[in-house]
């Protein structure tokens, strides 16, 4: 599809980005269990090493970022986004550039933040830290559509709105996979 024809299509709905993200949050427990669980398991098995926290957090934030931005802009999807029909694009309709991704994938991480604020405030400990983080960015995040005053089907997140980005729902007999 040309750049002008991406640019009229509408925006995914609510249940579309969350059955997008479930999706994606399926397909990036492979990519951790490989780029981050395998080498961890390993230090710790073999040489009896673990990584600090912090230093875990940095390590699992550039993992997914590099995969975000690896498919973000060259492909203008992730593998959970070609599933849902679901295509990130510029606001001129092209495909991003690195520092575009980049900042959409910083953007797209704030959601940590109300993550942190209601861990500290409610104490939340083990599982109840990780039901949270799910509900905050599967429900949460993706409401944040209805922040805007824009036409019904062109509302944009969050993120999309800070980094200058667009998510587009693709039409049935336009998908086709890399």
């Amino acid at each position: 599809m040309t750049p002008a024809e991406l640019n009229v299509l509408p925006s995914p709905q609510f249940w579309r980005r969350v059955s997008c993200g479930l999706y994606e949050q399926l397909v990036l427990l492979g990519v951790i269990a490989f780029t981050f669980l395998l080498p961890n398991l390993g230090l710790g098995i073999l040489f009896g090493i673990s990584l600090p926290s912090w230093l875990t957090f940095i390590y699992l934030y550039a993992i997914l970022g590099i995969y975000f931005v690896w498919y973000w802009t060259k492909f203008g999807q992730t593998l959970a986004m070609q599933t849902w029909r679901v295509r990130l694009i510029s606001k001129d309709g092209y495909n991003l550039t690195k520092p575009q991704a980049f900042w959409r994938y910083v953007y797209g991480s704030l959601w940590l933040i109300p993550c942190v604020v209601l861990q500290w405030a409610f104490h939340l400990e083990k599982w109840q830290i990780i039901e949270m983080l799910f509900a905050v960015t599967l429900f949460m995040w993706p409401l944040s559509i209805y922040l805007g005053r824009k036409q019904f089907l062109q509302r944009q997140s969050i993120p999309d709105r800070l980094a200058g980005t667009r998510l587009v729902e693709l039409p049935k007999n336009l998908v086709t996979l890399p």
